[in-house]
């Protein structure tokens, strides 16, 4: 993050200051009237120089135009809406520097005006490239100009307080790992059977009183002397619960990069799922168990991307509380995933046979289904405030 003084020289005003300087001494030397006259009319100019850029500056309001989301590792736009609010006139060469919320990005957001005429807008976008996740603030930005002679640097600070929500990385999901969460359907491609339909023969059971008798097995009824009655399915399709590990052990680099391609993971599948029409469910800890039923629709990925994206950090509750908390949540025809920074979910295979997939973060099979973009490090996806410390000293922020 760069922030200007608020008056400085540029490299041509120091030149400029200097060559005034020895103009002035010439003066004093010889006397002449000429060399005063000069010596006097470039003081000027430097005043003339420093009164135009602060008068450029007044009465300048800013405002930020943000998308609905970012997502870390995709470039994105951002806008500057300059207003200017002097009578007569107008504002040149003016650069806005953000000062807050800059470790959201890879560099820090500046945007050039060229030309905003007095009582008018001008619009200025900038391509940002996002690489933190989570919700970052913006309020203090700096105005500073040279204009116009480039002599002077002037510079002023001001306030707005905007926010902006930042998606974790999205990586294109392989197909091969959909069909694996869909594998145990046993009626069609994207259906599998459950009880209390009418689609096909299920099984028989007792028959109440009370109980539609058209479904009355008349044949097994006569044959054993009780009234039995059929019981049909109904063809669902099929749900998908996400159970995202962000357990740390140690506050290790390694550890910190495993759970953001965990998270990672869980929101580019996520994604893909619903984008496909699968009703997709959550469970994770963030200062409390968030658990999200299975459901669609854009409102719903929505939440669960932005759920995704305000994880905290979590260093009390483990793999094993994950899958005992997410139990309410995985059904007969739910499919649970879990997503998980080390390899210690391998061991717990036998929790839900046959619906029930563990992916850790840096299995070759994850690195197989799940393609980031190649400017993505996951060292640094988290938010600062859970940045790890480096050999004692708090990593530095942009």
């Amino acid at each position: 993050m760069r922030r200007r003084p608020s008056l400085d020289f540029s490299l041509t005003g120091l030149t400029y200051t200097c060559m005034m300087l020895f103009m002035g001494l010439a003066a004093i030397n010889s006397q002449a009237n000429l060399l005063f006259a000069v010596f006097g009319l470039m003081i000027g100019v430097l005043g003339v120089s420093g009164l135009i850029s602060r008068w450029v500056l007044r009465k300048l309001e800013l405002h930020r135009v943000f998308p609905e989301h970012l997502v870390v590792g995709q470039p994105a736009s951002i806008s500057y809406v300059f207003e200017n609010k002097k009578r007569y006139w107008p504002s040149l060469s003016v650069t806005v520097g953000e000062l807050d919320g800059t470790e959201a990005f890879t560099m820090q957001p500046q945007a050039y005006l060229l030309h905003v005429a007095a009582g008018t807008r001008a619009i200025v976008p900038i391509q940002v490239m996002p690489k933190r996740r989570g919700v970052h603030h913006f309020e203090r930005y700096q105005l500073s100009t040279s204009f116009p002679f480039g002599f002077v640097r002037r510079a002023v600070g001001r306030s707005h307080r905007d926010s902006i929500l930042v998606y974790p990385p999205c990586a294109q999901v392989d197909q091969r790992l959909l069909m694996t969460c869909l594998s145990a359907e046993t009626t069609g491609s994207r259906m599998r059977p459950r009880r209390g339909g009418v689609d096909e023969f299920y099984g028989v059971k007792e028959y109440r009183t009370g109980e539609n008798p058209r479904w009355i097995y008349w044949r097994r009824s006569a044959r054993t002397g009780e009234l039995v009655s059929k019981e049909m399915t109904r063809v669902a399709p099929p749900r998908l619960v996400i159970l995202v590990d962000t357990y740390l052990s140690e506050r290790s680099i390694e550890q910190h990069a495993g759970v953001e391609r965990a998270i990672a993971m869980a929101c580019s599948l996520a994604a893909t799922a619903l984008d496909q029409g699968l009703a997709v469910g959550l469970c994770a800890w963030s200062d409390g168990w968030v658990a999200i039923p299975p459901s669609r629709g854009k409102r719903h990925a929505r939440e669960m991307m932005a759920v995704l994206a305000r994880l905290t950090l979590n260093t009390v509750q483990d793999h094993t509380s994950l899958i005992e908390r997410a139990r309410h949540l995985i059904r007969l025809d739910t499919t649970a995933i879990l997503m998980t920074s080390t390899g210690l979910a391998q061991n717990l295979a036998d929790v839900a046979k046959g619906t029930f997939l563990m992916i850790p973060a840096h299995s070759d099979q994850a690195h197989a289904w799940f393609r980031f973009p190649p400017g993505v490090e996951f060292e640094h996806c988290m938010p600062a405030e859970q940045e790890p410390v480096r050999n004692g000293i708090a990593e530095s922020r942009s």
